[in-house]
């Protein structure tokens, strides 16, 4: 599932979600409450979680390397670093 970057425009909070790209886009600013929450341009990222992917299929005994939680994450995640709207890259 894809990974957004969102930045509110009030507080400068920036955070990430992990949502369908079927999903609406985050509004709400869960630090300030306005609804002046922007996606970010990014660089794509992503997450394979589960059975299925390289990572458990040529592994012999139980030295296969899961993740500690294959559940969906819709709980946004703060982020650190730089803004990515300081370029104009929100939308």
């Amino acid at each position: 599932m894809p990974i957004y970057d969102y930045q509110c425009s009030s507080c400068e909070h920036k955070l990430e979600a992990i949502q369908k790209i079927s999903d609406a886009p985050l509004t709400t600013c869960p630090v300030c409450g306005k609804e002046t929450l922007s996606k970010c341009v990014t660089a794509p990222s992503f997450r394979l979680g589960g059975n299925g992917w390289y990572e458990t299929d040529f592994k012999t005994n139980n030295k296969k390397n899961l993740s500690e939680s294959d559940s969906k994450e819709t709980t946004p995640k703060k982020s650190e670093g730089a803004s990515c709207c300081a370029a104009g890259s929100c939308k």
